[in-house]
């Protein structure tokens, strides 16, 4: 009969051992086959938070503004934006335009697109006071960088990211606004802006004169655009190195037609010149995650194994190109392209 010592030895051991294979196992459901990498689709690029809905405010004709409330957020500095999850689950972004120094709110505004793709719309109609919305961010890819001045160009609901930049500019730096919306009732915000004065601000209802307006920027000066793509592209023609903030694709998706691989699923097919690595996927792939389609959130990211690619994201830093992309914009600049998909 076994000693009682030696029983507990060998049940200690087999406890040791079981636990060690389900740690195994968890790292790969396929063990002892070597594990594959995680694939890349529908993994958060932050952490997620719940926020709700604290205040709803008409701000200016089409724009409404809410207010929302959590605890210890995450912070933030003038530029940043939020992608905001909506009951649909549409992914939107939409620029910061508070107080960087609230830890217990994010402000933000969304003009109503009447021809868009619903998501401003679910905003207007559906969002009220008390809902929980899910939240991922801040991040910031239109930062305020220091400059001896500062030349702001502004159109329409494109002022919120520029105000939260106005509101920290340091005293004494030199700087000009011109902000331009399509009617004074339609321009969010613009009793704040007015007040920094008109020796800086010049506030236009209609087209602006960019030639006039924009003839005698000093040496050395950082432009900034936010707003309509034809007013940023007017911008960035007279001045190369504006920073920009875009919240609809600067490109379409379409273009020349490639092979495309999908190496974890052994199917190869053809992506047309008029169609979307996305669609093609999901095609073949119903599953695939996705959401803003426009190359702003990260839920299509996918890595790339094989093949050249025409990145036309707004979103993805230059390590994560190196060897992934955004399916719903980006296509291929080689006749083939190989995804872990």
């Amino acid at each position: 009969m076994p000693k009682p010592l030696t029983v507990a030895v060998l049940a200690g051991a087999a406890l040791l051992t079981r636990r060690a294979l389900r740690r195994r196992v968890r790292v790969s459901p396929l063990w002892p086959l070597p594990a594959l990498d995680p694939p890349t689709s529908g993994r958060p690029r932050t952490r997620a938070l719940r926020l709700r809905v604290a205040a709803r405010e008409t701000v200016a004709e089409g724009v409404v503004q809410l207010r929302l409330e959590g605890r210890d957020l995450p912070g933030w500095e003038p530029g940043a934006h939020i992608d905001l999850v909506l009951p649909s689950g549409l992914v939107r972004q939409y620029s910061l335009c508070g107080d960087p120094a609230d830890t217990s709110s994010y402000t933000v505004a969304t003009r109503l697109v009447e021809d868009g793709r619903g998501g401003s719309r679910e905003v207007h109609e559906q969002v009220r006071v008390g809902a929980e919305l899910e939240v991922r961010g801040p991040r910031n890819r239109f930062p305020l960088v220091e400059a001896p001045g500062y030349v702001f160009v502004a159109g329409g609901i494109g002022i919120t990211p520029v105000l939260s930049m106005l509101r920290a500019l340091p005293e004494g730096v030199n700087w000009r606004l011109l902000y331009a919306g399509r009617t004074r009732e339609s321009m969010p915000f613009l009793a704040e802006i007015e007040g920094f004065g008109a020796d800086r601000v010049t506030v236009v209802a209609g087209l602006p004169d960019l030639d006039g307006e924009l003839a005698d920027v000093p040496e050395g000066t950082v432009v900034y655009c936010c707003g309509p793509e034809g007013l940023m592209t007017a911008v960035a023609e007279r001045f190369p190195d504006v920073r920009l903030e875009r919240f609809t694709p600067r490109a379409s998706a379409k273009g020349e037609a490639f092979e495309l691989e999908l190496r974890r699923s052994g199917r190869t097919l053809t992506v047309p010149a008029d169609s979307t690595v996305l669609a093609a996927v999901r095609a073949e792939l119903p599953n695939t995650l996705y959401s803003c389609e426009q190359g702003f959130c990260g839920t299509c990211q996918q890595r790339v194994l094989e093949g050249e690619v025409e990145h036309r994201d707004e979103l993805l830093t230059d390590a994560e190109r190196a060897d992934s992309m955004l399916i719903c914009v980006s296509r291929a600049r080689s006749v083939r392209l190989v995804l872990d998909l």
